[in-house]
């Protein structure tokens, strides 16, 4: 996973790491399940959940909101990063999620803006994960407050 952090009049952020990708199921049957990717180095990572009712599909995905219970196909990416030694993230609010290969390898780029949620400083982020296989195991998608 490659990721770029470009703060509004601040600076950039570089990332990366090594992925994992689990099939996940969902509480609900409206919300489904999907598939679930996590790159992480040290104190800095993304996260994107690809939320679907049915299989995965190579394309454009919106991106969701993370309290949307009602859409069944999109996706909700969120980033961390050190800074020194305070955590900062964003989740993507506009932007969009390009499926490129989803079979039992998954390719994806995610392009799109958040705020900062210590600052409120607008970024842009790029994540690219390039053919990451999809593990056998399931994880839970239940977002945890």
């Amino acid at each position: 996973m490659r990721v770029v952090l470009t703060r509004q009049g601040k600076d950039t952020v570089r990332i990366d790491a090594p992925v994992r990708a689990f099939r996940c199921t969902g509480p609900r049957a409206q919300i489904g399940g999907g598939l679930l990717l996590q790159g992480v180095d040290g104190g800095n990572g993304v996260l994107v959940w690809l939320r679907t009712a049915d299989s995965l599909r190579v394309g454009a995905w919106p991106l969701l909101q993370r309290g949307d219970t009602l859409s069944p196909r999109g996706a909700t990416v969120g980033v961390r990063f050190m800074l020194g030694d305070a955590a900062r993230g964003a989740l993507l609010d506009s932007g969009t999620v390009w499926i490129t290969r989803a079979d039992s390898m998954v390719a994806l780029v995610a392009r799109g803006t958040g705020s900062e949620t210590l600052t409120a400083t607008r970024m842009a982020v790029e994540a690219t994960f390039a053919a990451v296989p999809v593990g056998v195991d399931t994880v839970s998608c239940r977002a945890q407050l």
